[in-house]
């Protein structure tokens, strides 16, 4: 038995005709068809049905292409760890983002892509059910979702990365001198809500449920830009989980404003599935995962208030919360001045 039979036998279940698998493989069809019999001899079994065309393949043959994908696969693996040892990691990751997630990771994927620049980063903005199905089928390499919580059935390891947290989009007018909200306080105000952020949405819709109010979400979109658009001109309060401050600031005269008991809506973290080979590409992103503070990173966004995340402050002997922006913020609501105007993301403060 060749690998290149193996090859053979992958083009053809691929493409579903000789001539065209053979055209893949850059041989003639003959020599394909050759080949694919004298693996049949060295089996003993029928492997291809075949008429005046391709007809799929025997019961005994799905299980011989089980075993050729998993031998190729091992092939390419070994393909990858020999080039590693040469030049450095190679290959391509294929990540699936939560959408409130995406910005966030990039502070995993710059630093992972600048330490092996012959990896190929392909990060997807995905709903956790595509997320949960692409680690199933193996179109993906590993995700960022929702941690006990994913639907379907996960099956891999998991890293853990950061906690969401609720905040809460004011528009001008709205809350006005104040440093953090409760859910139950959203009752009867008019809202916007991102329809790929179910997370905050529903932690305020049960938080509101347990005290017998109702949210009012008037406005759903799917653009970070236009909800900040309608919390800005309209008389809506956006709620969003903070992970997305990452993407860009929010525009003058919104305030972000912390909801107290709302300090962990869920865990995100990534996911990587169990599955032969064992995807090293995607179990080395996680291990430098660990590594990235990402919880310090994203609470940093958040101005001080009840139940704020506080960071111990380096070389000091007590934690403290994040200075900069908000601590002007504090001053300017204690003043009665006018807030300051929005959150200065770490990365760029383009909208992504």
């Amino acid at each position: 038995m060749l690998i290149r039979q193996l090859e053979y036998l992958a083009a053809l279940d691929r493409e579903r005709h000789f001539a065209r698998a053979a055209s893949a493989c850059h041989v003639s069809q003959p020599a394909l068809s050759a080949a694919l019999r004298k693996l049949e001899a060295e089996l003993d079994i029928r492997i291809v049905r075949r008429g005046h065309r391709f007809e799929g393949f025997t019961p005994e043959g799905e299980r011989v292409l089980r075993w050729a994908y998993r031998i190729l696969a091992e092939r390419d693996l070994l393909d990858a760890e020999v080039g590693a040892m040469r030049k450095g990691r190679t290959g391509r990751l294929r990540i699936g983002v939560l959408p409130s997630a995406a910005a966030a990771v990039a502070h995993l994927t710059a630093p992972f892509g600048s330490r092996h620049p012959r990896v190929r980063l392909s990060v997807w903005a995905l709903p956790a059910e595509e997320i949960a199905r692409g680690l199933a089928d193996g179109s993906l390499d590993c995700g960022v979702a929702p941690l006990g919580a994913a639907p379907g059935r996960t099956l891999g390891s998991t890293v853990r990365l950061y906690g969401e947290r609720g905040v809460v989009l004011a528009c001008p007018g709205r809350f006005t001198g104040r440093a953090w909200v409760a859910w139950e306080e959203l009752a009867g105000v008019p809202l916007c809500g991102l329809t790929c952020d179910g997370g905050a949405l529903r932690a305020m819709e049960a938080a509101l449920a347990e005290n017998g109010g109702r949210p009012s979400v008037q406005v759903e979109t799917d653009a970070l830009p236009a909800l900040y658009t309608h919390v800005a001109e309209g008389d809506w309060c956006g709620v969003v989980a903070h992970s997305w401050l990452c993407s860009a600031p929010p525009p003058p005269g919104v305030r972000v404003l912390p909801v107290t008991g709302a300090e962990r809506v869920r865990e995100v973290g990534i996911v990587v599935p169990e599955r032969a080979p064992e995807p090293l590409l995607a179990r080395e992103f996680a291990a430098f995962a660990r590594t990235v503070p990402l919880q310090e990173v994203l609470d940093a966004a958040l101005p001080p208030g009840p139940g704020a995340p506080m960071h111990a402050a380096p070389g000091g002997s007590g934690p403290r919360a994040p200075r900069g922006l908000w601590d002007q913020a504090s001053a300017d609501s204690a003043s009665g001045a006018a807030p300051a105007a929005g959150v200065r993301s770490r990365r760029s403060s383009s909208p992504a």
